[in-house]
């Protein structure tokens, strides 16, 4: 049905409404403004369900074809209600195929923020997690890592002492603070600027170890 390289994009349900919407009327809406650069071109949308969903939460259970999209306002979607505070807001809105469970449903090993996840067919069926879904710079390292059991997290976001508020491209929670790789520009402090196994294991020792998922 899917070829390797077609893009799929992980979007958050946070709401029964938006995933009754979803499976029962066949769209997904995302604003404008925080849109992904692979919201118009993705083949494949799956849902990350949040602690609303009991069940199934902290899990990627749900994905679909996209068959087309079209930018609307918020009060289009919803035209009882014109009074929101966004009601003029524009809206990608991704025309969906029916529902398809992924069987097992995609887990993540911690509770951790998401807002989207663009990755490929290809690694979305070979996931085991859902750091698999992210390719960067530290693939190899975040293998490396993943197969030594020392449990790495992708795109992980971190705040530093003064609050600042930093996404690196690998993390790995230690017993006494967490060890993270930032292969970008903006980094907190005693971030790795490279991906060294060697170095990043001798800052796990110094943080008292791995903290395996929960």
């Amino acid at each position: 049905m899917f070829h390797e390289a077609d893009r799929v994009l992980v979007g958050v349900m946070n709401n029964p409404r938006d995933f009754r919407l979803a499976r029962d009327a066949g769209w997904y809406r995302i604003p404008v403004r925080h849109a992904p650069p692979s919201t118009t071109d993705a083949a494949v949308l799956a849902f990350y369900f949040t602690a609303r969903f009991r069940a199934d939460r902290w899990t990627i259970p749900w994905y679909a074809e996209v068959r087309g999209h079209e930018l609307v306002r918020r009060v289009d979607l919803f035209p009882e209600e014109p009074q929101h505070p966004r009601a003029e807001q524009r809206y990608y809105k991704l025309q969906l195929g029916p529902l398809i469970r992924r069987e097992p449903p995609l887990p993540s090993l911690r509770w951790r923020r998401i807002t989207f996840i663009e990755t490929t067919w290809d690694r979305f069926t070979a996931a085991e997690e859902i750091n698999d879904l992210y390719a960067s710079g530290v693939d190899g390292l975040y293998v490396t890592l993943k197969e030594s059991g020392f449990f790495p997290e992708r795109d992980y976001l971190l705040h530093d002492a003064e609050g600042h508020a930093y996404t690196v491209d690998l993390a790995i929670p230690c017993r006494d603070g967490v060890v993270a790789v930032a292969l970008g520009e903006q980094a907190p402090p005693n971030a790795l600027r490279e991906p060294d196994p060697d170095r990043v294991y001798e800052a796990i020792r110094r943080l008292g170890g791995v903290l395996p998922p929960r």
